[in-house]
């Protein structure tokens, strides 16, 4: 049984490709998972097919900072903005950032969660060039995770017999329930 890649098996790829492949846009046009690069600035100058699927958009190169989404949220809802997403994060601290969660809101409405890979790339005289950022859609696994939890919330409010402590838990759960309803819309 062959294993299924991992989120750093396709970041090696792509680091790979970029470092040392002339090649490197074909590569990382094969690759399934929406993957970008950005100069020192944060502004996106590639971006693999991958990523219009994903951002249910087109990124515009040069125009674009940060991320190729439209919108940001964190999972509880709050926007991010895209100064502050992960990849801004990994070009301003200028380490790599790794599997930070976050929500991508499509122009359709639909949302996408995702786990964010950036790393920052640097030239030989260590000067920052850029970055490379991959992204992992976790929407089943956070959606499911918000379910749980909405279900232990539901399970403490029926066993406790504080009335004001069981009100809390049950519209925690009904918090928990309509974000997860969230991502699972299509």
């Amino acid at each position: 049984m062959l294993a299924t890649p991992q989120p750093q098996d396709y970041l090696d790829t792509a680091l790979r490709a970029v470092r040392s492949s002339p090649g490197w846009r074909v590569v990382l046009d094969e690759l399934p998972v929406p993957t970008y690069l950005t100069d020192a600035d944060g502004t996106v100058t590639y971006w693999n097919r991958a990523c219009i699927d994903f951002a249910g958009r087109e990124p515009e190169l040069g125009r674009d900072k940060w991320c190729v989404t439209w919108e940001l949220y964190l999972m509880t809802g709050e926007r991010l903005p895209h100064d502050e997403c992960p990849m801004a994060e990994a070009i301003k601290e200028r380490k790599a950032v790794r599997g930070k969660v976050a929500v991508a809101l499509r122009p359709d409405g639909s949302r996408r969660a995702f786990a964010a890979y950036p790393t920052p790339l640097f030239r030989s005289d260590g000067e920052l060039e850029g970055a490379v950022n991959l992204l992992i859609d976790v929407t089943d696994q956070q959606a499911g995770a918000l379910g749980d939890q909405a279900a232990r919330c539901r399970r403490l409010a029926r066993s406790t017999h504080d009335r004001g402590a069981s009100e809390i838990l049950v519209n925690m759960a009904k918090g928990y329930d309509a974000t997860a309803a969230l991502l699972r819309e299509e």
